[in-house]
């Protein structure tokens, strides 16, 4: 009688089980790996990603479990450290900080308030190190100060404002100038973006457009943005947009105000998530695949050859799991949503939950093959 009961545990554990990895960099530009199999790894700077040796283990004590549906990580340039939003299920509040230089772990304390952890879309400000986050129509803030390790005062999400979109309106945020870029905005043309000021909170009474050389457009449809950052530590004055599609990568400048149109990324993945550095934007899909396209910006030539290739000594580490369940998520200093149109329940890299699932199953099933004796 009670085989049912103990299968249906088998199926619980190992449908909620499993990992969500994210990726980042820190200011050396070494790529970190957060959550890939229940260990943390740094692949090195871009010259190194090619190699077939594996990348370092850096898998240490406190760290989070990665395991709740939509982690998110963020560089902080100024403090060298990495923030990383909803990446412990029994504390989906907490953020964890990386402090890159130390090498260490350390949780932080935050009220949430009305912020809702499960829908939303953040940048993290380069100047300001302020949270900037869009949730159920309003824009929140959080301070992180320069924090590269927790203290013991709790921080607090603020509800700021409403912001003038339609209740239906799933962000889509980007960085760059400090100014918040939002696009797929309802009634703004494709290849514009409405702005909001965050030095003076202020959003602009007009789009801006960034066209292609050819007089085209990006389109006005939900994707990924990630800010690229720049090497001396100013301000980022680029964005990448990359539809849900995956039809193109676009590189929006907001000193020229114009836009570049690159190569598709080689996996088309619409739960893929992106983080850029200085010279690479870097893809991680929801089998946990990583894959990098160079850049160099203003070199319009070079960018327009490049091609997306495999951060191959992370795949030496971490292989890839060969079946996708959901949206990985990870997210530079430029944004992330939590709410996406199509599903973002995490599941790269999705090898953790298979393996949870298996183990559960080996102690299960002896128990359940006596039982129905």
């Amino acid at each position: 009688m009670l085989l049912p009961t103990v299968v249906s545990l088998f199926f619980f554990f190992s449908a909620t089980v499993q990992a969500s990895p994210c990726v980042a960099f820190d200011t050396n530009w070494n790529l970190l790996a957060f959550g890939f199999d229940g260990k943390d790894w740094n692949a090195g700077t871009q010259d190194t990603w090619s190699s077939s040796s594996a990348a370092a283990d850096i898998t240490t004590s406190d760290r989070p479990p990665f395991d709740a549906a939509n982690t998110t990580c963020y560089l902080s340039q100024y403090a060298n450290a990495i923030y990383a939003i909803n990446a412990d299920s029994k504390n989906p509040s907490s953020i964890y900080i990386y402090d890159a230089t130390a090498k260490s772990w350390s949780i932080q304390t935050v009220d949430a308030g009305s912020f809702d952890y499960t829908s939303f879309d953040a940048i993290l400000d380069h100047d300001t190190n302020v949270f900037y986050a869009l949730s159920h129509g309003n824009l929140f803030s959080l301070d992180m100060g320069l924090l590269k390790a927790a203290n013991s005062t709790p921080l607090n999400w603020l509800n700021d404002e409403q912001v003038p979109y339609p209740s239906g309106y799933v962000p889509v945020m980007a960085l760059a100038q400090n100014h918040i870029h939002f696009l797929n905005v309802a009634d703004v043309p494709s290849g514009s973006a409405d702005i909001f000021v965050i030095h003076y909170s202020y959003f602009q009474p007009q789009a801006q457009a960034y066209p292609l050389p050819d007089g085209s457009a990006f389109p006005a449809i939900y994707g990924q943005a990630t800010s690229f950052f720049q090497a001396d530590n100013t301000v980022q004055q680029e964005f990448a947009f990359i539809p849900e599609d995956s039809s193109a990568t676009y590189i929006i400048n907001v000193e020229t105000n114009t836009t570049q149109a690159l190569a598709a990324p080689t996996t088309q993945d619409p739960k893929a998530t992106y983080f850029a550095g200085v010279t690479a934007l870097v893809q991680l899909t929801s089998n946990g695949t990583v894959s990098y396209l160079p850049y160099l910006e203003g070199n319009t030539s070079t960018n327009a050859a490049a091609t997306w290739a495999s951060v191959s000594n992370l795949a030496a580490a971490a292989p890839p799991s060969s079946t996708s369940t959901g949206g990985s998520s990870g997210s530079a200093s430029g944004s992330h949503s939590a709410s996406s149109p199509s599903s973002t329940t995490s599941g790269a890299n999705v090898g953790a939950g298979l393996h949870y699932g298996m183990l559960i199953a080996c102690v299960l099933c002896p128990i359940a093959f006596v039982m129905h004796l």
